[in-house]
């Protein structure tokens, strides 16, 4: 009977007791740490939120304002190309009236000789027949030993040089043509064609192949007086030698331009004074 009787009164056991003891202890001293963790998570999560929240308010208050700033920036945009616009059509209303009255004092003060000079200077635009000259880089422009092309210093045999393209200008000149023009370039008698590095320039304009040359002439006379002239052989033996490409072609109609900020340098003679050396 006591047996029984320590059992009924006795039931948990000594370190199960102190266990929760124990736990009675932390409850008394604070939350567990299972509740505090979860707590914590909350309380960032809580903090996180926020953070989005005040982000987007900011995001949703100075959107208007970047939108206006960019509505400004795009007006600006557009009124800056109207005036660009504006003015360019100004500058082509006043180059063609200086134009015509060039014209006029030319016809007037020298008549027609003065206005021929003044086409072949390239003062004035000029239109007529003529032919179309194009001259290209070879396809597959390679190296190849020895030939006069490597005579500069030039290994890639198969690209246009600015001494052929100067070879068929004055070729061309040469053959009867009245005007001429490279990729829209007009060419005069202060023209130069120079070579700066693998760029080839005209009047200090680079050009890019493949090079369009328009000259205005007596048409199938010019064409055929072109090929059968050295320079026009010249550009036969590179198209058959290296592969550089080349095509003519009469034309029943060319517009040439004038040649941009033409300016002719003349000398004058000094008289001799006193204190004045000839």
């Amino acid at each position: 009977m006591s047996l029984l009787t320590n059992a009924m009164h006795h039931s948990l056991d000594d370190g199960y007791a102190q266990a929760a003891a124990r736990r009675g202890a932390e409850g008394r001293s604070g939350l567990p740490r299972s509740t505090r963790a979860k707590l914590g998570l909350a309380g960032g999560l809580l903090l996180a939120g926020l953070v989005v929240t005040v982000g987007a308010a900011q995001a949703r208050s100075a959107a208007p304002e970047l939108a206006k700033e960019r509505e400004e920036l795009v007006e600006r945009i557009d009124q800056g190309s109207d005036r660009a616009d504006a003015l360019q059509k100004s500058v082509d209303g006043l180059r063609s009236d200086v134009e015509t009255k060039q014209r006029r004092a030319l016809e007037k003060h020298g008549g027609d000789t003065s206005y021929e000079a003044a086409l072949l200077s390239g003062a004035v635009p000029v239109k007529g027949p003529g032919v179309k000259l194009v001259v290209d880089d070879a396809k597959d422009a390679k190296s190849e030993g020895g030939g006069p092309r490597e005579s500069g210093g030039f290994a890639d045999t198969g690209r246009v040089r600015d001494r052929d393209l100067q070879r068929v200008v004055n070729g061309l000149w040469e053959s009867g043509a009245e005007a001429v023009s490279v990729n829209g370039q007009r060419l005069t008698s202060l023209s130069a064609i120079r070579a700066a590095g693998d760029a080839i320039l005209v009047d200090n304009k680079p050009l890019v192949p493949p090079y369009t040359l328009l000259a205005v002439g007596p048409g199938q006379e010019l064409s055929t007086d072109f090929q059968d002239s050295a320079d026009g052989q010249y550009l036969h033996v590179l198209q058959e030698n290296y592969g550089v490409r080349t095509s003519i072609s009469t034309q029943d109609a060319l517009r040439l331009p004038a040649a941009p900020s033409l300016t002719v340098r003349t000398a004058q003679p000094v008289k001799t004074g006193e204190g004045s050396t000839s």
